[in-house]
């Protein structure tokens, strides 16, 4: 597809510099922008790559003088980040599906498929689902009993949708996402080794031979609207009471959410964050990537967690932490560099002790 460097100023809602006229196909950095790119430089770094480029037209950072760069048109953007989120929506196509059914999916009695909607090749619709409208569903996805997929969503290859599970409008899963699978969930006859040694702070007490037994998951999982989740990624529907993802969280590749925990809203779950079982994580929560948070805990809103981290109790609204156990960031950051100090601090020490050895003779005081 052909762009006009107007079509994508109205994108983002910045005047065009310059000839809004001007087409391109795609864009590129700007050392390496033809004269048919749309070179991204969208700050002052980026100049000197922009003259080694061929680039007509670029997106540039506020107040940069586009004529003295010989360019025949410009957007000028403050904010790089959010710029590169309209360019990159305008320009993304999407995974191509047609609408309708392929002859070789199977979508059984009682299930509903929305108007619009586009249902690839092998895809299992089990009975009582409801896909909505305008949703686009590639090759050997699975949507089981029941379960409810709201309007315009978009699940990629592969992606299972566990029974009863209720996702709401322009939800997209990525391949491999599973969920609703059953959660992990065993209790022993008599009290277990775990349990004790948790009860105690280590001690498992007399050790006996016993064997785990199921807890089934009765629950399922509810997802609000605008979520979006990461290749690989899995949530576990929950016991009793479903396992909630609020609205607008973004959740990235190799992601485990066990059952019961409720998300807020509009979190952000980088890769490799595990969550065990039965926690509630406030609104607007940022978890970077391979944080692990226990079970049974409470964290509040706005709080940002280092990667790395281990949350094994409650976080206060607004902290921002790290390490293992997790502390304040600028705690965690002091007990760094000091046991960076650490070895040249034994040192000394072990110098000191000679030179007091020496002095009183290698008699130790007490003697």
């Amino acid at each position: 597809m052909m762009y006009t460097l107007s079509q994508i100023a109205q994108t983002l809602g910045r005047p065009v510099e310059g000839d809004g006229t001007i087409r391109f196909a795609r864009v590129a950095e700007p050392a390496a922008a033809g004269p048919g790119d749309l070179a991204l430089a969208m700050s002052p770094a980026y100049a000197e790559a922009l003259h080694a480029g061929q680039a007509r037209v670029a997106v540039l950072w506020e107040g940069a003088d586009w004529r003295a760069m010989g360019l025949e048109g410009a957007i000028l953007v403050p904010r790089a980040r959010l710029a590169m989120a309209g360019i990159t929506a305008a320009l993304d196509p999407g995974p191509r599906m047609n609408v309708g059914l392929h002859p070789t999916a199977v979508v059984e009695d009682g299930a509903q498929i929305g108007e619009g909607a586009a249902i690839g090749p092998f895809v299992v619709i089990a009975a009582g689902a409801r896909i909505g409208a305008r949703a686009r569903i590639a090759g050997h996805v699975t949507v089981a009993e029941e379960a409810v997929i709201g309007d315009d969503a978009l699940l990629m290859q592969g992606v299972r949708i566990g029974a009863r599970v209720r996702i709401g409008d322009r939800f997209i899963a990525q391949p491999g996402v599973v969920i609703g699978g059953d959660g992990f969930s065993f209790v022993t006859p008599e009290e277990s080794g775990v349990e004790k040694a948790r009860r105690t702070l280590g001690d498992q007490g007399e050790i006996t031979q016993q064997k785990w037994t199921r807890i089934h998951s009765l629950g399922s999982v509810r997802i609000g609207d605008d979520v979006e989740v990461g290749a690989n990624s899995t949530i576990d529907r929950g016991t009793v009471a479903d396992t909630v993802i609020g609205r607008g969280t973004k959740i990235d590749n190799l992601v485990m959410i066990g059952h019961n925990n409720r998300v807020g809203e509009d979190c952000l779950l980088c890769g490799q964050v595990g969550l065990a079982g039965g926690s509630t994580i406030g609104d607007r929560v940022v978890l970077a990537g391979k944080v692990g948070v226990s079970d049974n805990i409470t964290i509040g809103n706005d709080v940002v967690a280092g990667g790395g981290t281990e949350i094994y109790s409650r976080v206060r609204d607004g902290e921002v932490i790290m390490g293992s156990p997790a502390v304040k960031m600028e705690t965690n950051m002091a007990m760094y560099r000091a046991l960076r100090r650490l070895p040249r601090a034994l040192e000394q020490l072990s110098e000191l002790r000679r030179a007091v050895a020496g002095m009183t003779g290698g008699k130790r005081d007490d003697d």
